[in-house]
C-alpha cells in the first residue's frame, strides 16, 4: 500500500501483463487505479492465454491478491467501449454460455471518471485462413480452444470445445500453436500433426543468422516431445501449404487438403513455389488456427478516434506511451504488436511513468 495517496485515478482496460504491472507502479506513486477486465477472471493472456501446465493460476493469482491488498480495483466481466469485435463478442458469448452477465460501459464514460485512462488491451485479432471450406464447423481460432479449455480446468468442468477422440491439425508453428499440441494431448486426441508452411530451420545457427540475431535453429518444444513419445514421431511437418478444408455431409470438417511447398525456386506470386504431386488430404475432425495475431481490436479505439500505425497497432509518439487523444496512453502488444510478457511488463511499466509524469508537476516514477 502507498505511503499517501496523490488524489489522482488511473483507470486501465485490459488486465494482462502490461495492465497488470502498470497498475503495481501508479498504486506505489500513490494513484487509485481501477482496472476493467472483459472476462470473468483478471489475468488475461497470463490466465486465458497460457494452459496451466505452462503457468499455474495459482501464480498469476498470488500477484492480483497482492495488488487488491495494495488497494488496485478490479471490475471484470466489462466491456468497455460502445462496440463489440469478432472477438469480444465470440468471448462474451463464452461467458454468456457459462452464465457470466457481461455488461457493457462506453468508453467516454470511464474517461469522463478517470484523470487518465490506458489501454492494455492486447493484440487479439488471429490471422485466419481464407482457403475454401473455411465456414465448416470443427476449425476454430487457437485462443478459443484454449480459452475454453482453461475456463474447463479452473471450473473443474468439461470444456465446451474438446480434443478427445480427435484427429487434430493445428496449422501455424508458434508457441501458440505448441500450446494447442499440449492441451489436445492432455485431452486425449486420436492423432495430431502440426502444419508450419516454413522451411525446417537448421539444427546450428546458420552464416546469415549470426549474433546478436535470436539464433533460428531446430528445438523441440515440451509439447513435440509429448507428442513424439505418445505416437512415435514429431507432429511437426514443414512446407505445407493448406489449400482448403473438406467437409461431410453435416457441415462439419473431414479433411485438408494440402500441397509441399519449394522455399528454393520463388514465384512472381510467392516467395516459394508448390511442388508439382505433392497434394495430400489430411483426416480430421478438428482444426485450431494458430498462425498468430495481426494486431489489437478496433472497436474501442475507434470509439476514441485513436490514429493507428502502419501495422493496425495504437499509434504514439516514438518513446512516449500517449496517443493522439490527451490523456489516453497505450502499452503492450496494443501497441507494439505481438510480443513476450516480458516485453508487456516493460511496456506496463514505462506507460506508468508516463502517465505519473502527465497528472503531477513533480512526477514520482523514474
Amino acid at each position: 500500500m502507498p505511503y499517501r495517496r496523490t488524489g489522482r485515478t488511473v483507470a486501465i482496460v485490459g488486465s494482462g501483463p502490461a495492465g497488470l504491472a502498470a497498475a503495481d507502479q501508479l498504486n506505489q506513486a500513490g494513484h487509485r487505479v481501477t482496472i476493467f477486465e472483459r472476462a470473468d477472471r483478471v489475468g488475461g493472456l497470463l490466465t486465458y492465454g497460457i494452459p496451466n501446465m505452462k503457468l499455474e493460476q495459482s501464480v498469476v493469482d498470488r500477484r492480483i491478491d497482492l495488488l487488491r491488498q495494495s488497494e488496485v480495483e478490479f471490475i471484470t466481466s466489462t466491456n468497455v467501449g460502445s462496440q463489440q469485435s469478432y472477438c469480444s463478442g465470440h468471448l462474451i458469448e463464452i461467458m454468456k454460455g457459462r452464465g457470466t452477465t457481461v455488461r457493457n460501459v462506453p468508453v467516454n464514460e470511464v474517461r469522463d471518471r478517470y484523470d487518465a485512462l490506458l489501454l492494455t488491451t492486447g493484440a487479439t485479432v488471429p490471422r485466419d485462413l481464407s482457403i475454401p471450406g473455411r465456414e465448416l464447423e470443427g476449425i476454430h481460432f487457437a485462443m478459443d480452444f484454449l480459452t475454453r479449455s482453461t475456463q474447463g480446468v479452473l471450473e473443474g468442468s468439461e470444456s465446451s470445445l474438446l480434443a478427445t477422440d480427435c484427429r487434430v491439425v493445428v496449422i501455424g508453428g508458434g508457441d501458440t500453436g505448441t500450446d494447442c499440441i499440449g492441451t489436445a494431448l492432455r485431452q486425449s486426441c486420436r492423432s495430431i500433426v502440426n502444419f508450419e508452411v516454413l522451411s525446417k530451420p537448421p539444427t546450428h545457427r546458420s552464416t546469415d543468422n549470426p549474433w546478436p540475431k535470436w539464433p533460428l535453429i531446430y528445438r523441440s518444444e515440451y509439447a513435440h516431445s509429448e507428442s513424439e513419445a505418445r505416437f512415435g514421431v514429431d507432429p511437426r511437418s514443414y512446407c505445407v501449404l493448406s489449400k482448403g478444408f473438406v467437409g461431410d455431409h453435416r457441415g462439419r470438417v473431414k479433411g485438408i487438403r494440402t500441397t509441399q511447398v519449394d522455399w528454393s525456386r520463388p514465384t512472381a506470386e510467392a516467395p516459394f513455389s508448390e511442388v508439382s504431386g505433392s497434394e495430400q488430404i489430411w483426416e480430421c475432425e478438428l482444426v485450431l488456427l494458430a498462425m498468430g495475431f495481426l494486431g489489437p481490436e478496433h472497436a474501442i479505439s475507434d470509439d476514441l478516434s485513436l490514429q493507428y500505425d502502419d501495422r493496425s497497432n495504437f499509434w504514439t509518439n516514438y518513446g512516449n506511451y500517449q496517443s493522439n487523444v490527451k490523456g489516453v496512453f497505450v502499452a503492450g502488444d496494443c501497441r507494439r504488436g505481438q510480443s513476450l510478457v516480458v516485453w508487456a511488463i516493460n511496456e506496463g511499466r514505462g506507460a506508468a511513468e508516463a502517465i505519473d509524469a502527465y497528472l503531477m508537476s513533480a512526477p514520482i516514477l523514474d
